[in-house]
């Protein structure tokens, strides 16, 4: 009965994903869709607290800290490996604001990318977006975000609204604390026609078809003192790693 369900729910979420481009689930509908274990992801949580600040905002912003990591995913085998550490690049054509440059982020902590629920998560995020689009192998980038206001508003997205150049896209919510705002804002990239909503539970997740849809969250504000808002962003590309042209 229990597998039933799970299977069930998988099915409706990869129908949203073929119908819409995008998927919006909460924490449980996640949990069932991808058979994670949803506890072990979130008890990862305090490893936001040792983010490093982004060197690289180009707006002259503090606001924004994170570790980035990569990793290869084999959907036939369901082998996941990390791979050497490596500059997170973006063409301007996708990231006007800090695109055509090399970043060199610290990377995620080892013991944050051994734990059974991290792997779990790439894997099966790899294994559902597999199902959507034949691939032999997907390129994942790791990206742990943490917005925060200390200088009054935080932004999310400081490029605006945006596509990232891969295929797919999950945007993992793995709290806030102390901030209004943060609205996503997810719209076709062939039409006006679109969703609006906020990710406030812990677990919360947001699936995307790069290809279909553009995205964006609104700059987040302090209520009564500091806030933070943590999020993961794993993106899937079958084409290898995004990486300037050979000189």
């Amino acid at each position: 009965m229990v597998q039933a369900r799970m299977d069930e729910a998988r099915r409706e979420l990869m129908t949203r994903l073929q119908g819409e481009g995008y998927a919006v689930l909460s924490g449980a509908q996640a949990g069932a869709a991808l058979t994670l274990e949803l506890a072990g992801l979130l008890a990862l949580r305090e490893s936001w607290e040792r983010l490093p600040r982004d060197a690289y905002l180009r707006d002259g912003g503090h606001y924004r800290s994170r570790r980035h990591s990569c990793y290869m995913f084999t959907p036939a085998s369901g082998a996941l490996e990390a791979v050497t550490h490596r500059a997170h690049w973006q063409p301007t054509s996708y990231n006007a604001l800090h695109g055509g440059m090399q970043r060199w982020f610290e990377p995620i902590e080892s013991e944050v990318s051994a734990s059974p629920a991290w792997r779990q998560l790439l894997s099966s995020c790899g294994g559902l977006f597999a199902q959507l689009q034949a691939v032999s192998r997907w390129h994942i980038e790791a990206h742990q975000f943490r917005i925060d206001t200390t200088g009054g508003i935080g932004r999310p997205t400081p490029e605006g609204a945006h596509r990232d150049g891969v295929d797919f896209v999950a945007v993992i919510l793995m709290g806030r604390r102390g901030v209004s705002g943060g609205e996503t804002r997810v719209f076709d990239v062939r039409s006006s026609s679109g969703v609006r909503f906020t990710m406030e539970e812990p677990g919360s997740m947001l699936l995307m078809d790069d290809a279909r849809v553009i995205h964006e969250t609104s700059p987040i504000q302090a209520q009564d003192q500091q806030g933070v808002r943590d999020t993961l962003v794993l993106t899937y590309r079958a084409a290898g790693f995004q990486a300037p042209e050979p000189a």
